[in-house]
Order: structure tokens, then C-alpha cells, then sequence
């Protein structure tokens, strides 16, 4: 018989098609048996419609066989089967999709004929017969096939029909279309693999193994058994005089005698465990399916499941880790959700499902109403992808609030393991998620002394307090050192320490929560309680004193670019505070990245009048005349600063200078 060639553009677009749409070979697998998937829904589905007695899904199946001396591999179905205009119609021509055809036509029609039909068998057939689990939308998956193969023939015969028929091609030089024997209703796709090269090995696709594997990975769920006959091995059966030998070998450590049969297994488990009845489906269950899909050791600590009807309909298996990924925080870890059409892996990591901030989800989304392109690799941005996303969102910010609010030691460990990833995406967002996050996060409380909520925090204020007061720094140790936050602890206000580098780009990204200014305790002014008589000391002080401070700032030079007083620093000499939008842990934490520019704060030199350190500098100071007294005035000063920078956990930049500043005071 003549070849016929393909009805559409040309032979280009067929290349294109096999060539550069789909990226991974191996999907053809998952495109073919989402083919023979349809066709036995069709045929389930004409079978229920024409009044066809005890139709149960289970009647139907697809049979995979691999041929290695002949390099083929075959994909059967006993479904609704094509006729030889049909063969045409739909393989001859590219990006006609049967599938699509039928399910418009059945959903878009009078299917009152239909539900008449059906009402005979129950309940359970009459919502089965629904089309839309119809996974076929271009037409093109078929075309896959030819990734592999140089020829593929298939063999179609329709139920009841006489005459069964081949269409056969060799990719763009066309295809032809002759009678055929074929005994069953169904359809054969045999692909006639191609040679082996030094980088492709077709020869894979005919191992036992990697068809299992590949069926789990991509067509697990396929709601009809995919057979194949399979290699499994058994004792060998003997006599009973055999047996008793058997048995001695047996108890002397020798290995029975084996032999390998064959035998028909289905490869895939049919049923999703998202489909099934939460009532059906115990914690034990979701925690074995965690850890086999995603290779964990641990259960998860949280389980999110919800199902949603209406413009986009799907149903969302989430899970969060109760520890974070090996390679949770390298350029390696990758978000995202699998994607499933109607239990049909799709895609493996699903971007766009999931935003950066909560990228710890695992899990999947099934749904069979989003537009997939013709690759079925990724996703046309719709308004449906993009719905989904936002209800996942709410619901797994949802699930977070209720953990925190029940289980709060859980909820803890979970905020230590993955607290980072909330936090960034208030500052990545420039402040605009505070609304969804800000109360997902957790501080360490000076008075607590454990890690409180924002709103915790906030139902503990004063009526008269204004500020969420908060102190940066390396450890909670060491910020309950500062005497900054001495001195607002002295003043009755609660404070969080920051002691995450993330903390105070946060705070200052969030600027306030319900209306309250987030407030370094670094920049508070402790002193709007004093009373006139106090501050008015103060200033006669800084005015007796302004020589000395000036002479500690012209000595310290850069380091610093204010020396004052202050009545705040209880029990210390002296502190490091800042002015601006630089914190000093913000300075210690910028330059610690790759490329930093050596950012600096300004660092403000606080002394405390009170102390017995300022009396020893007063005096050798004096009217500040005497050379050798402003010598030593400068060696306090720099070891002053020194101390204070250590409380701040800055580094020293002249450890020699501040040894030869040591060894003067001890010789002094």
C-alpha cells in the first residue's frame, strides 16, 4: 500500500515534535499508557452507556511486553479500540486529539440518553462513567514514541467490528494504513526500538527493571492494572527423599537449589491514597507513603491534605519534614510539588505551586482541570496554576498556625528547622507578606526566657509602652549582656533577642506588627521617664566633659562618629551602640558575604558618667593641658573601645595596639 503523508504543517513540525517538545525520553512510557488509559475509559464508558451488565473497571487492563530478540516493545489495551478512518484521523494527523474530541462531545452534549443508561448500576458506576479523568488533551503524546523508536505499527480493532487495522510509520517519511488480524477489541503499540549509540541506550526500555521503575514513577496511579509478565524465582520442587536432603543442606547453611518462572504481575497500585476516604487512610499509612515517595527516615511532623470543587478542582497531599534536607540550604535543593492529571505524574518539581518561603512542603497536586501545553512537561501560566497556588498557600499557612497553637514544642523544633525560610520571605517581599507570616515567627523573650510570638508578645504590654523592643546579637548569652538591655529590662519592657543574622533584617523590613514599631533597644531613649532634675544634671555633665569627649573621639578617629553619655548602662563602663540604617549586627553580618564592600555602622561610643572608669580618665585628663596625661587618656579611650567592640562580638583591629595599651596600664 501507498505511504499517506501526515496531514498537518510538514514534515518539520513532525520533527520539531519528536525532537525538541518532549526533554526526557523516557516519558514516551507515561504518554502511550495514558493513551491506552483513555481508550479503556472510553470503551468502560460506552460499555456503562449501552446498558452493558456487571462493567467494572477491573475488566479492563494494559499489557506491557518487551521482545529483546526483536527490540520491541509492545503497550495493549482492550479498550475502545480506533477504526481505520479513525487511525487516520487521529495519528495522521499531528496534535488531533481523540481523546479531547470525545470528551468535549460527551461533556457538551445531551447526556441524558447516558444517565438513563447507567441507573441500573448503582451509584459507584454512575459517577465513574464521568469523562473527565480523560487524560489525552493535544494529541501529540503519541508522537513521543518516536523518541525511541524508528518504526512503531499500531493494530486497532473496535468492539464488535469485523476488520481490524495497521497504521505504521517511520516518523516523517509518512505512514500507511492496511487490514490487519487482530482477535480482541483493543489496540496494540508495538515500537520497534532504535540501535544502541554511545549516548542513548534504547536497549534499557526492554529491561524488566527499568519499566517497573519507570511505571512507579510515572503511571503508578493509573486507575487500570498495567500487567507484564515478570521473571521471580522459587524453590525447585523435589521428592520427599530430595526434601530431607534439602533439609540437611538447609541446616548446614547451604542455599536451597532455585528456578526462575514467569509470571503476570501488575506493576502499578491503582488507587492513589489521596483518592481514598480520609476515613480509609490512618496516620501509619500517610507516614509510610511519605517516607517511601520521598525517601525519608522520619515521619513527617505535619500532614496536609484538602480537596477543593469549583472553578479549579483538585486534591493536595502536602507533608512538612521533621528535619530539614541535607541539602536544604545549597544551591541544590529544589522546591516544588509533584504535579499529577488525574493520578498521571507530570511534572516532578512544580515551581510554581509552592513560593519560596515555604519551599519545606513536600507533596503533591492532582488535579485534572489545569491547561497543560502540548509537552505536558510544563505549565501554560493560567489563572487555574495560579488559584491553586494561592489556596495552598492559605491552607498550609493555616496548617502552621494551628500546629503552633496545639502542638507547641512541635511547633518549635519545626520553627528551628525551617523559621530561616518564613523569615526570608518577609524580607525578600520587602515587608509585603508580614501580613501572612509575622505571626508564624518565633523570638527568644528576656522575660519568658523561651521563644514567643509577636502577638504573645504584644498581649504583655503596657497600655502606655509603644515600641516592640528588641536587641540583636550572636547568642541569647550574650545579648543578655548588653547593657543597653540591662537598662530596658531595669524600665519593666519586655525584649526579643535577635540572635538569627536574618532577625534585624526582618524587624526592619516589617518596620511594625498590629500597629507597633519594632524598636532596637540599641536606639530607645530609656531616659523619657527621668525627671527634669535628672536630665538637666546630665547635660551640665556633658558640657563640663565636652573637651574629654572630644578629645576620646578625635583619638579613636573613624572608629567611631559620637562619644556621649549615658545614665542607661547600669553597672558597665561602656557600650557600642548605632545610629542609621546599619546595626552593627547588620555591619557584622553584611561583611561576613562573599564580595562584601566593607559596610561600617555609625558606631556610637556610650560612657557611663556613674562609673569609676570616667573618675580615672577625668583626672589623668584633667584641663587637658598636660601632654602626659592626655597619653594616657588616649590608652584608656582605645581600650575602652576595644572592650566595648568584644561586648558587641566585633573583632579587634589592632590586637598589638591594644597589648602595648595593656602593658601601659600595668606599668603605669
Amino acid at each position: 500500500m501507498a505511504k499517506k503523508q501526515f496531514k498537518t504543517e510538514s514534515k518539520k513540525l513532525l520533527d520539531m515534535m519528536i525532537n525538541s517538545i518532549y526533554t526526557n525520553r523516557e516519558i514516551f512510557i507515561r504518554e502511550l499508557i495514558s493513551n491506552a488509559s483513555d481508550a479503556l475509559d472510553k470503551r468502560y464508558y460506552h460499555d456503562l452507556e449501552s446498558g452493558t451488565s456487571g462493567v467494572t473497571r477491573e475488566d479492563y487492563t494494559i499489557r506491557i511486553t518487551p521482545d529483546k530478540d526483536a527490540r520491541t516493545l509492545t503497550i495493549s489495551d482492550n479498550g475502545i479500540g480506533m477504526t481505520k478512518e479513525e487511525l487516520e484521523s487521529n495519528l495522521g494527523t499531528i496534535a488531533k486529539s481523540g481523546s479531547l474530541d470525545f470528551k468535549n462531545a460527551h461533556q457538551t452534549g445531551d447526556e441524558s440518553g447516558a444517565e438513563d443508561a447507567v441507573s441500573e448500576e448503582g451509584s459507584r458506576e454512575s459517577k465513574e462513567k464521568n469523562v473527565t479523568d480523560i487524560i489525552g488533551q493535544f494529541g501529540v503524546g503519541f508522537y513521543s514514541a518516536f523518541m525511541v523508536a524508528d518504526k512503531v505499527t499500531v493494530t486497532s480493532r473496535v468492539q464488535n467490528a469485523s476488520n481490524a487495522y495497521a497504521w505504521e510509520s517511520s516518523g516523517t517519511d509518512g505512514y500507511t494504513v492496511e487490514e490487519a488480524e487482530k482477535a480482541d477489541a483493543g489496540t496494540d503499540v508495538v515500537l520497534h526500538l532504535k540501535a544502541d549509540t554511545d549516548a542513548e541506550n534504547y536497549s534499557q526500555y526492554l529491561e524488566e527493571y527499568e519499566i517497573r521503575s519507570l511505571i512507579r514513577k510515572y503511571s503508578d496511579y493509573i486507575h487500570y492494572p498495567i500487567t507484564m509478565m515478570v521473571t521471580k524465582s522459587r524453590p525447585v520442587e523435589k521428592a520427599e527423599e530430595e526434601q530431607a536432603q534439602d533439609q540437611k543442606d538447609e541446616d548446614q547453611n547451604k542455599p536451597p537449589e532455585m528456578e526462575t518462572y514467569q509470571e503476570l504481575d501488575t506493576l502499578n497500585s491503582m488507587e492513589p491514597i489521596w483518592k481514598k476516604a480520609k476515613s480509609q487512610v490512618t496516620d501509619e499509612e500517610y507516614n509510610e507513603y511519605y517516607k517511601g515517595k520521598f525517601s525519608d527516615y522520619e515521619d513527617p511532623c505535619r500532614v496536609i491534605r484538602t480537596s477543593v470543587e469549583g472553578v479549579s478542582s483538585y486534591t493536595a497531599l502536602l507533608f512538612i519534614p521533621n528535619h530539614t534536607p541535607f541539602n536544604y540550604y545549597t544551591k541544590d535543593y529544589e522546591k516544588g510539588l509533584q504535579l499529577y492529571s488525574s493520578g498521571v505524574l507530570i511534572m516532578d518539581k512544580c515551581k510554581d505551586l509552592l513560593p519560596d518561603y515555604f519551599n519545606f512542603v513536600r507533596g503533591l497536586v492532582d488535579s485534572q482541570d489545569l491547561s497543560l501545553n502540548i509537552s505536558r512537561e510544563t505549565l501554560q501560566q493560567d489563572r487555574q496554576l495560579k488559584n491553586i497556588a494561592k489556596n495552598l498557600q492559605k491552607k498550609i499557612k493555616a496548617d502552621l498556625a494551628d500546629f503552633m497553637k496545639n502542638d507547641r514544642d512541635g511547633y518549635e523544633k519545626f520553627f528551628k528547622n525551617f523559621g530561616r525560610s518564613l523569615k526570608y520571605g518577609i524580607y525578600e517581599g520587602y515587608g509585603m507578606t508580614k501580613d501572612l507570616l509575622a505571626d508564624l515567627l518565633l523570638f527568644y523573650s528576656s522575660t519568658e526566657k523561651k521563644m514567643i510570638s509577636l502577638d504573645e508578645y504584644i498581649a504583655k504590654m503596657g497600655e502606655d509602652q509603644k515600641y516592640i523592643y528588641y536587641a540583636p546579637g550572636e547568642t541569647v548569652e550574650k545579648v543578655d549582656m548588653l547593657p543597653q538591655v540591662e537598662a530596658a529590662k531595669a524600665k519593666g519592657y519586655e525584649v526579643l533577642y535577635l540572635t538569627d543574622e536574618m532577625d534585624e533584617f526582618v524587624v526592619k523590613m516589617m518596620h511594625d506588627y498590629k500597629e507597633k514599631e519594632f524598636l532596637s533597644v540599641s536606639e530607645a531613649d530609656m531616659s523619657e521617664e527621668e525627671t527634669e532634675e535628672e536630665k538637666k544634671a546630665l547635660e551640665e555633665l556633658k558640657e563640663k566633659n565636652k573637651d574629654l569627649l572630644a578629645f576620646i573621639q578625635s583619638t579613636l578617629g573613624d572608629a567611631v562618629s559620637e562619644v556621649r553619655l549615658s545614665r542607661r548602662l547600669g553597672d558597665a563602663s561602656v557600650t557600642l551602640t548605632s545610629k542609621g540604617g546599619i546595626s552593627i549586627e547588620m555591619e557584622k553580618t553584611l561583611n561576613q558575604m562573599p564580595m562584601n564592600q566593607g559596610v561600617k555602622a555609625e558606631k556610637i561610643l556610650e560612657l557611663n558618667p556613674d562609673h569609676a572608669v570616667m573618675k580615672k580618665m577625668q583626672d589623668a585628663f584633667g584641663d587637658g593641658t598636660d601632654e602626659s596625661g592626655k597619653e594616657l587618656t588616649a590608652v584608656y579611650a582605645r581600650l575602652l573601645y576595644d572592650q566595648a567592640a568584644m561586648i558587641s562580638g566585633l573583632s579587634i583591629q589592632d590586637p598589638a595596639r591594644m597589648a602595648q595599651d595593656i602593658d601601659t596600664l600595668i606599668t603605669k
